[in-house]
């Protein structure tokens, strides 16, 4: 069996986030860049990096040729150079492994040189890694997603530097700080906060997003709150599992997934519907409720995005049986029943959600 074999892609936020939204399929890289990613091969790892704030946040294994893109319309492609990938790890800014704490044990901070030469790897995307460096922090990974740890992130540092187009590539100049990113994220800890506190305090069993369970809202942490399960049940096949385990919120009676949430707080309205479409290809009778959570101004972009066509030709199609719940709309009702939630049945939460196929 040959050696394992580890490459290192650059990330600012935004391109993390689309690339996220994208389904993680593939990357994409500068032409200049062509020899290198011809490099990799199938079954490669290439550890995701995000700029600014210094720390590995996923990793993707090769599962295919690279190519060169062609638009077609004669516009041009900023990063044409693609390689095909399959998400196998993902963390959150907050969560994500900061390179100072792995400095020390890293080979490539290491030697006389090490002080002029390190500095390349994370200034050129893709860079190949020492086999001994990229276990390492492909190890700090995985026990990342098990067992998040939430770490500051300075609003100035997350949006410190910006790649041109959509995908990772060289780092270019810092480009001006743009709050918004973080308020989405906020916005995001919080709704989830809300849904799991309204099923604690309904006296169901929760389930937060693997890679979420170390946020917290208002000082609160989301895995203190009871309820909230170590492990999902048994039932659902192992490809069924892991999506599972990524959607944001769940309530649950017993071992029953009673109701499952997506918060689509981000600008682009797409892992959410994702993970739902993946979900109901696998298990057709599925007949667990589904919601889309999203902010009021957003409501008529989520509507269009959940109507496409690949979405409607499902069995069952997707917006026939997932609904929307406004912030306001969820935030209100919450306040309204803050009081009498022990007393509440969960189907409450229908009386606040609309259809999404255009009927009442």
């Amino acid at each position: 069996m040959s050696e394992p074999r580890y490459w290192q892609a650059l990330f600012d936020y935004h391109t993390w986030q689309v690339f996220l939204a994208d389904g993680g399929r593939w990357l994409g890289f500068r032409e200049g860049r062509w020899t290198t990613v011809q490099r990799i091969r199938t079954g490669d790892t290439v550890l995701c990096y995000l700029t600014g704030v210094s720390r590995w946040v996923g990793a993707v294994v090769a599962n295919g040729a690279p190519f060169q893109s062609a638009t077609g319309d004669g516009a041009e492609d900023p990063l044409p150079v693609r390689l095909p990938v399959k998400p196998v790890v993902s963390l959150t800014p907050e969560t994500g492994i900061p390179v100072d704490e792995l400095r020390e044990r890293l080979s490539i901070f290491q030697g006389a040189t090490a002080d002029r030469h390190w500095t390349a790897r994370f200034r050129a995307s893709p860079t190949r890694l020492p086999t001994a460096d990229g276990e390492m922090v492909m190890e700090a990974l995985l026990e990342g997603q098990v067992q998040p740890v939430v770490r500051e992130v300075e609003p100035r540092r997350l949006w410190r530097r910006g790649l041109s187009g959509f995908r990772p590539g060289v780092e270019d100049a810092p480009q001006p700080v743009n709050i918004s990113g973080l308020q989405e994220t906020s916005s995001h800890s919080e709704i989830q906060w809300l849904l799991l506190k309204l099923g604690a305090d309904m006296g169901l069993n929760l389930w937060v997003a693997r890679n979420d369970r170390g946020r917290r809202w208002a000082g609160q942490r989301f895995d203190a709150l009871p309820g909230l399960l170590e492990a999902l049940p048994q039932p659902f096949e192992p490809a069924t599992r892991r999506i599972i385990e990524m959607i944001d919120v769940l309530w649950l009676k017993g071992n029953t997934i009673i109701a499952a949430f997506e918060v689509e707080s981000t600008t682009v309205i797409y892992s959410g519907l994702l993970r739902m479409a993946d979900l109901v290809a696998l298990q057709p009778n599925l007949s667990i409720p589904l919601y889309l959570v999203a902010p009021d101004e957003r409501r008529r972009k989520v509507m269009a995005e959940i109507r496409r066509p690949a979405f409607g030709q499902l069995t069952p199609p997707l917006p026939s049986i997932c609904r929307f719940i406004t912030f306001s709309a969820l935030r209100g009702r919450a306040q309204e029943v803050a009081t009498v939630l022990p007393y509440l049945h969960p189907d409450f939460i229908r009386e606040i959600a609309e259809p999404c196929d255009g009927e009442a």
